[in-house]
């Protein structure tokens, strides 16, 4: 377009564009950069950067302002590569999105913030493969060590990445066919006083709703169930037990058909927090009273009313004990994989104390 002068015109829209279709980001700047707007040499701003001494007071002034105005930014992942470590480790979780694994993964991010290091983390959804690939992915790119709840049953892929020095801990959940550092609970022990204490309160038809029983936790906590029960002398029928996905619809399935039978269960032990929201929302609808005791600690539990009698296990503890160990791993003052066994413990507030409704 030509103004009246005859000189060419540019639209506005047009020159708008432009600057979004050209470079928008623009390329990092460089010590290179700074050692240019400051005046000074490249090993002077690396001095600088690195606070090492030999500077004067006015040409550290002068390669600060260029650092500011600039926005340059060390680039740290160069200068940890150089001494051999990266300063990061991974996380692995089951699902970011279950409450469980909010205060572990915080207290494994704490642990490794006081030892310099960047924290990783994505979930395997429970799926085996995803979890290989993303721990894979994770010593692709040259993490210092691993904290992880294994989906699998089988490690052995993470043998040739264990001797190349990647520092690994199993947490919640053992290892599969490999040697490795696990810190887990009690889910058996806790499982077993969890019903015991159903027992306590006068209740024999006691029904159990848990995970699915390849996973490990599961089936420690159905076998703590089974144990509780032998040592009361009290037959299990099969239609008490339903182990699966924590879905929703198959939980309230199990736990409605063990209140429909003619001779219904009068207490129910849950195998963990997923599975006790939904048999909460199922009890709600019944009139009789059925007494519950949840493994896991859930939000809220002591407003409910009757509050939510719990096997509870400290998430925190579990991911800063595990953290701790990756990093005394690292530091070079642990020999032999050990397994270690964080206590539960029981916190009575009511549902678990209902007698039995016959």
């Amino acid at each position: 377009m030509d103004d009246r002068t005859g000189h060419r015109t540019v639209p506005d829209t047009t020159r708008r564009a432009d600057r979004l279709t050209g470079n928008r980001y623009g390329n990092r700047p460089t010590m290179k950069d700074v050692a240019a707007r400051a005046g000074v040499g490249l090993k002077t701003v690396s001095r600088v950067v690195n606070g090492e001494p030999g500077v004067t007071p006015e040409t550290e002034r002068r390669v600060q302002e260029a650092i500011d105005a600039l926005g340059f930014r060390r680039n740290d992942s160069a200068r940890v590569l150089r001494k051999g470590r990266t300063a990061s480790i991974g996380l692995v979780l089951e699902d970011l999105a279950d409450p469980f694994y909010g205060p572990l993964s915080r207290a494994v991010e704490e642990v490794a913030r006081a030892h310099g290091a960047l924290l990783i983390n994505g979930s395997s959804a429970e799926d085996p493969e995803r979890e290989q690939e993303l721990v894979l992915a994770l010593c692709a790119r040259r993490v210092d060590g691993l904290v992880v709840i294994p989906a699998g049953d089988d490690h052995r892929y993470l043998e040739p990445e264990l001797k190349a020095g990647v520092a690994t801990v199993f947490v919640d959940r053992p290892a599969g066919r490999i040697d490795a550092d696990v810190v887990v609970c009690d889910n058996f022990g806790g499982a077993r006083d969890g019903v015991a204490h159903l027992i306590a309160h006068g209740h024999r038809r006691i029904g159990f709703i848990g995970d699915m029983p390849r996973i490990h936790t599961a089936a420690e906590r159905l076998r703590g169930y089974r144990a509780a029960m032998e040592d009361a002398g009290i037959p299990v029928e099969d239609s008490w037990m339903s182990l699966g996905v924590t879905d929703p619809e198959r939980v309230r399935r199990a736990a409605e058909e063990m209140l429909a039978d003619p001779h219904p269960v009068t207490a129910i032990f849950t195998g963990n927090n997923r599975v006790t929201v939904t048999v909460i929302r199922v009890l709600a609808e019944h009139t009789r009273g059925v007494a519950l005791v949840g493994f896991d600690d859930i939000e809220l539990a002591d407003l409910l009313r009757p509050g939510v009698t719990v096997v509870a296990q400290d998430a925190a503890a579990l991911g800063r004990t595990a953290a701790e160990r990756l990093f005394r791993q690292l530091d070079g003052t642990l020999l032999a994989p050990d397994r270690i066994e964080l206590p539960t413990r029981l916190i009575t507030r009511g549902s678990g104390e209902l007698p039995p409704a016959d």
